[in-house]
């Protein structure tokens, strides 16, 4: 074997590998990946059963509901709203502090067989002024919210928006 032929060889052991090397590690990155969806985003698309994603947006008001025990802990039974639809959310756990009905919320987990997504963490916004980016990309998609009338509307009225028409405060001549 020439000493052209040997470099080619060995150039052509080292892509395949560089190459195998890197299609498992997209591979395993696939499975942990974790996409944020509002409520309207899964009503337009279903995701898949049994993947893993981030449902966000606003505990709608009059919905939790908590259902005593379940292995030892607390079993919660709520609603999710982006205004324009809501998602049912069942939870096995102690919720944060600052849960409450008509604040923003982005929990975890997979949709169920019923339609019920099955949170496995939850997250509660830590202020008053903090808005996660994923549920105020929502609120933009949705056509609740148009950065460049003002701030967002607070999240108390998130699930009585009119997309048609921007909230009291953002109206032209009030």
């Amino acid at each position: 074997m020439t000493r052209k032929k040997r470099r080619l060889y060995i150039l052509l052991l080292c892509a395949i590998g560089l190459g195998s090397a890197t299609a498992l590690t997209l591979t395993a990155f696939q499975d942990n990946l974790v996409f944020f969806r509002s409520p309207s985003d899964i009503v337009r698309e279903t995701p898949p059963p049994g993947r893993a994603f981030r449902l966000g947006g606003l505990v709608e008001e009059g919905s939790v509901q908590r259902q005593g025990e379940y292995q030892g802990r607390p079993a919660i039974r709520f609603r999710v709203t982006d205004g324009a639809h809501a998602i049912p959310v069942v939870f096995t756990g102690v919720l944060p502090d600052l849960f409450r009905e008509g604040q923003g919320v982005v929990t975890q987990g997979m949709m169920g067989e019923d339609g019920t997504f099955r949170a496995r963490e939850v997250l509660a916004r830590h202020d008053e002024t903090y808005m996660p980016p994923e549920v105020a990309d929502a609120l933009k998609r949705s056509g609740h919210w148009n950065p460049a009338q003002g701030a967002a509307p607070p999240a108390a009225n998130w699930n009585t928006l009119d997309p048609q028409r921007p909230p009291a405060g953002q109206r032209s001549g009030s």
